[in-house]
């Protein structure tokens, strides 16, 4: 879909690379064909580990320094964090360099277009095509507003636009902070753990020695250094179903996402169950929040030898499963 658009500026005008620097591409997603753009020009930046993996695989650069000759901005869902890429590629850009903003429909870029005008920034042609729009931005003042900024919520922490979240603690995460036994092993993994209200809630626990805080959005993982002032802590920016701890912990604590993109994708939720049993020891066990229509069932048995629902209400469920089931070589 992005490529479509994309193809489209080049080929009608509407975008003109200027004939050296490198390019920016913010926050593309896994799978987003830049095949269009001259490959030894494009430097990505993107906070979520998994796509900066997967783009720096392919042999594109992940790191690069500004100012960038020109910007394709791909915009997420998330207002507040679509304001704040503009704003970063506006700034990290030559002035009066083109900026492409690209997005889908579904996802917002219409309101964002509109933001545009309303500010004063100077737009291109609109375009349209594979159930998106993109227009060239002129590079130049954006609101200062509109940057991405830490700010306070709820219990004394700090969240950001790129969080899961970001207006405070989820409901989901405080049913299974509340269902947390006083005890837990010394070592601990909080397993896509955001800007870190579980892992405060397992630190103040009796026991723990070590908390493994792993967490693939770089932004999110900066905060949760913020929240977690303790030397117990131990920060990773890192794709969650690739983590392994030193040494296998006694207990994991996680509330997964199951979303790749706008997509509902139940096997992302799975896929982190399997990924908790490999860092468990025999005797561990994992604590889970999850949707209750979420089709879990499978994969917990699949993993563990004990199952059991020990909490939750309307829409969630709190889970503990114990005893991974060893994997025949």
């Amino acid at each position: 879909m992005r490529s479509a658009r994309l193809d489209l500026a080049l080929e009608s005008g509407a975008l003109t690379l200027p004939p050296a620097g490198a390019i920016l591409v913010l926050r593309p997603r896994a799978g987003d064909d830049l095949s269009a753009l001259p490959q030894d020009r494009v430097v990505v930046r993107t906070g979520f580990r998994p796509d900066h993996d997967h783009f720096a695989a392919r042999g594109l650069a992940v790191d690069g320094q500004p100012p960038f000759a020109a910007a394709l901005v791909c915009m997420p869902r998330a207002r507040a964090a679509a304001l704040a890429m503009i704003a970063e590629a506006v700034a990290l850009v030559v002035p009066g360099a083109p900026v492409l903003l690209d997005g889908q429909k579904t996802d917002g870029i219409e309101s964002l277009i509109k933001a545009c005008r309303q500010a004063g920034l100077a737009l291109g042609e609109v375009l349209s095509k594979a159930h998106g729009k993109a227009v060239v931005l002129t590079a130049g003042p954006v609101p200062g507003d509109w940057r991405a900024a830490n700010r306070p919520v709820e219990g004394g922490f700090v969240t950001n636009p790129f969080c899961f979240s970001a207006d405070g603690p989820d409901r989901g995460s405080a049913l299974l902070a509340a269902a947390l036994p006083a005890k837990l092993g010394p070592k601990v993994v909080d397993l896509g753990a955001g800007w870190g209200y579980l892992s405060r809630e397992v630190l103040a626990r009796e026991g723990v020695k070590r908390l493994d805080v792993v967490e693939a959005e770089a932004a999110a993982l900066d905060c949760a250094r913020i929240n977690l002032d303790d030397p117990r802590a131990r920060f990773h920016w890192t794709d969650a179903l690739t983590f392994r701890p030193e040494s296998l912990a006694e207990t994991v604590v996680m509330n997964p996402p199951f979303h790749t993109g706008r997509e509902a994708d139940p096997g992302l939720g799975a896929a982190f169950i399997a990924a908790a049993k490999g860092m468990l020891a025999p005797d561990g066990a994992l604590w889970l929040v999850a949707n209750r229509h979420l089709p879990y069932d499978a994969a917990l048995t699949a993993a563990f030898l004990d199952v059991e629902t020990i909490g939750g209400d309307s829409a969630f469920r709190v889970i503990r499963a114990a005893k991974p089931r060893r994997t025949r070589p």
